[in-house]
């Protein structure tokens, strides 16, 4: 399982994890001689009652939000932090918006540096996180002050952390995904990647496609957390070390599944919500930042049967891409806007092979129409509140 951290930069997201897993996930030098997280960081978590878990550390800084979308798709729960002497800040609410974006539904909220906040200024942070999160999925979640450097509510923290998990249900059976993360040589072996193992089982010996290009490989060897295995279950972080695939080939944001089971496509039509809190709206023609997995992408947004989406509303939007996407449908995503950068919506991709629409095009029907047994939608679904 995966828990994913998230929250403002220098609000001690990284040191939390080392105090919990006994692992620092800043591994780069600069990283430490900044002290500041600059690329995702994994390391093994023993949770009593759940074994082990996955934590994928992410970077607080807004420089780095498109590497913590890489590193959020697919969690299981949030490690969700506001330092206890500061309260929440900008990035505190911008992860809160992204994990909302990306169907987060469970989290533990930690409110960190709690030996340099006295009672009064633990109050206060409290409450203003608690207002933060109501109406979120973190609405009513567990709220815990905890020291990395003292250990004081570490215990506590970890209880949650293992309730949360066993909340989560077996993942639905399918076809094994990872969205890459990370891409290495290892002397002697060749390419490795990293990702999230959705889907279904990845066994060594399988053979893989690497999307969206159309280079196929084969499973020579799996790892998760230096372990290796013949086969991996789908909820787990994966190293896989690949035949066939030469280093240049792959890189960050590329996808390895099953070959056939995922659709690549320039253009979507999509249900999309902008945040209530977003600074901007969106117009027909407008240019985005997408994110999906690992990837990002530019694309045109063209709005369906309006000219303008403003904060809080929901419609309906056909998508063009400047470079090849591949996905699913019912995938969900993020977009930015283009410039300045600022996260201001997203969410499901619904048709990924119709034709081009324009704005005047009738809103919500999907490719071919709706055709027996597939109902016209008149309106998008509902996706959750920030």
């Amino acid at each position: 399982m995966i828990v994913c951290t998230a929250g403002h930069v220098d609000h001690g997201k990284t040191a939390l994890v080392k105090a919990l897993t006994g692992v620092d996930t800043d591994r780069l030098a600069e990283e430490r001689r900044r002290g500041l997280t600059i690329e995702l960081g994994f390391a093994p978590l023993e949770l009593p009652g759940v074994g082990r878990a996955s934590v994928v550390d992410v970077p607080g800084h807004g420089q780095f939000i498109p590497t913590m979308l890489s590193g959020c798709s697919n969690m299981d729960g949030v490690l969700f932090t506001v330092a206890a002497d500061e309260g929440p800040m900008p990035q505190t609410a911008e992860h809160l918006d992204i994990l909302s974006l990306l169907g987060a539904e469970r989290g533990v909220v930690a409110l960190t540096r709690a030996d340099l906040a006295d009672q009064a200024r633990l109050a206060e942070t409290r409450s203003r996180t608690e207002a933060l999160v109501k109406g979120t999925f973190l609405e009513g979640a567990p709220m815990l002050p905890v020291s990395a450097v003292t250990g004081a509510g570490l215990d506590g923290l970890r209880a949650a952390l293992a309730h949360m998990l066993a909340q989560v249900p077996p993942p639905p059976a399918g076809a094994p995904r990872l969205h890459i993360d990370r891409v290495f040589p290892v002397a002697g072996s060749g390419t490795v990647v990293t990702g999230t193992l959705t889907g279904g089982p990845l066994r060594r010996g399988d053979a893989v496609r690497l999307y969206p290009s159309e280079r196929t490989a084969r499973v020579r060897g799996l790892q998760c957390h230096g372990v290796p295995a013949e086969e991996l279950p789908a909820g787990t972080r994966a190293a896989v070390n690949l035949a066939g695939v030469r280093l240049r080939e792959v890189c960050r944001g590329d996808t390895l599944a099953a070959p056939g089971s995922l659709v690549v496509t320039d253009r979507a039509d999509v249900s999309l919500r902008v945040l209530p809190s977003a600074p901007f709206s969106i117009r027909s023609d407008s240019q985005l930042h997408f994110h999906h997995g690992a990837r990002s992408l530019t694309c045109r947004c063209v709005l369906l049967g309006r000219d303008v989406l403003r904060p809080g509303e929901t419609g309906w939007a056909q998508l063009r891409f400047a470079q090849p996407l591949a996905a699913a449908p019912g995938d969900k995503f993020v977009v930015r806007f283009f410039s300045p950068l600022a996260t201001i919506g997203g969410g499901m991709l619904v048709d990924l092979t119709p034709p081009k629409k324009g704005r005047m095009s009738r809103a919500g029907r999907p490719a071919g129409g709706p055709g027996p047994g597939r109902p016209r939608r008149r309106s998008p679904p509902p996706l959750p509140a920030r």
